[in-house]
């Protein structure tokens, strides 16, 4: 069984708490607009979203599925050699939400490695606190379950504490 935090890291692990739910909650919201976008560009609507260029401020531009595409590798991104090729100009909103959602999840491991270590739970918890920013919706789940019992473990050590602080002969007169 893992030792418990000492209380000296609890201010600690209440920055790495805080910090942990905003990084969920970033990642969570990116991770469904990479859904959004995937959803897109892959099924039968082929479309990506675009700012500025020919279309205007926003728009939809369509995506050509190449010539070797079968119609499970539109499904199915990277099994085949099946090209997508896109027919827009300007900024590509649906790349940028990829590439800044890969990016940022770097920084959600990093916060939860930070509140997994300050709380020195198990690896498995590490594992699925890292699932959380690649299964659709689970970082929103996480941050509310891993607050709640993070808190009620800190409170509840720390009333402990105060609890055998207090002099045997206080509590007695």
């Amino acid at each position: 069984m893992p030792r418990a935090p000492k209380l000296a890291t609890f201010p600690a692990i209440r920055n790495a708490l805080r910090f942990y739910q905003i990084c969920s909650v970033i990642t969570g919201v990116g991770l469904l607009l990479l859904l959004a976008e995937m959803i897109l560009k892959y099924t039968p609507i082929h479309t990506e979203l675009f700012a500025g260029g020919s279309g205007g401020l926003l728009w939809f531009a369509p995506v050509i599925a190449g010539a070797d595409c079968e119609w499970w590798s539109l499904f199915l991104p990277q099994t085949n050699s099946c090209e997508m090729l896109s027919t827009g100009d300007g900024f590509n909103i649906s790349l940028a939400i990829l590439v800044v959602h890969g990016w940022f999840y770097v920084v959600y491991l990093f916060s939860c490695f930070r509140v997994w270590s300050l709380m020195r739970w198990s690896f498995p918890r590490f594992i699925l606190l890292a699932l959380g920013g690649v299964v659709p919706a689970l970082s929103f789940f996480m941050e509310a379950r891993v607050a709640r019992e993070v808190r009620t473990y800190l409170a509840e050590r720390e009333a402990a504490e105060a609890a055998a602080s207090i002099p045997a002969t206080e509590g007695t007169r």
